[in-house]
């Protein structure tokens, strides 16, 4: 029986030996996706070697060739990222352009790698920024051949200053849930949609 897979890349600078207020609400999402019987995994950037360049192994004990097995493997892909100065981060950057990287390699009908998988964004941090991380997320998947449904951004904020971040101040954020929530089952419909209809061939190949 085929099972969605969902594979959420958690871009903190922290690694996992450290709490994360990302992963804390990727974790929200993952919550509902496995309540439809979807498989989830999250993996930590910053556990790995990834090395910055355009090419999809930069050779030299580069690691992002296998969290890409995982990317390709999956049919939705979450990138969460804290806020730095209002805007993602400088491993979500990187991720994307290890993505970016692999953008000319094409599948069986000779359309992008990302055709027929979908991709939605996970924003945490205090003060603004979080719509201008997504945004720059959700465009460059878009770009590179995901699919990109209406309202997958989920996001928490807090107030100017140094303050409570997701984990002691938003978990109850009503807001932050129910975008959440809505994220979480139209990246699933939309996945499920292109799992039984795929974009056709016809107008998109290389």
């Amino acid at each position: 029986m085929f099972k969605m897979k969902a594979l959420m890349l958690n871009c903190s600078l922290k690694t996992s030996e450290e709490e994360s207020h990302t992963s804390c609400l990727l974790q929200k999402a993952a919550e509902w996706l496995n309540k439809e019987g979807t498989e989830t995994e999250e993996i930590r950037i910053a556990d790995y070697q990834v090395s910055p360049g355009m090419a999809p192994d930069m050779g030299n004990g580069d690691e992002w060739p296998k969290i890409m097995e995982k990317v390709l493997s999956a049919n939705i892909v979450i990138i969460g990222t804290p806020i730095w100065i209002g805007e993602k981060s400088s491993i979500s950057t990187l991720v994307m352009e290890r993505l970016y990287a692999s953008s000319a390699e094409t599948n069986e009908k000779g359309q992008a790698i990302y055709y027929n998988k979908v991709g939605g964004a996970v924003v945490t941090g205090n003060e603004d920024g979080a719509k201008e991380s997504a945004k720059s997320i959700l465009y460059g998947l878009q770009h590179i051949g995901f699919t990109v449904p209406p309202n997958v951004d989920a996001y928490w904020v807090g107030e100017a200053g140094p303050g409570p971040s997701y984990i002691e101040g938003g978990k109850d954020n009503e807001f932050t849930n129910k975008n959440t929530k809505v994220m979480s089952y139209n990246l699933l419909h939309f996945a499920r949609m292109l799992h039984k209809h795929p974009i056709p061939a016809i107008g998109n190949t290389n």
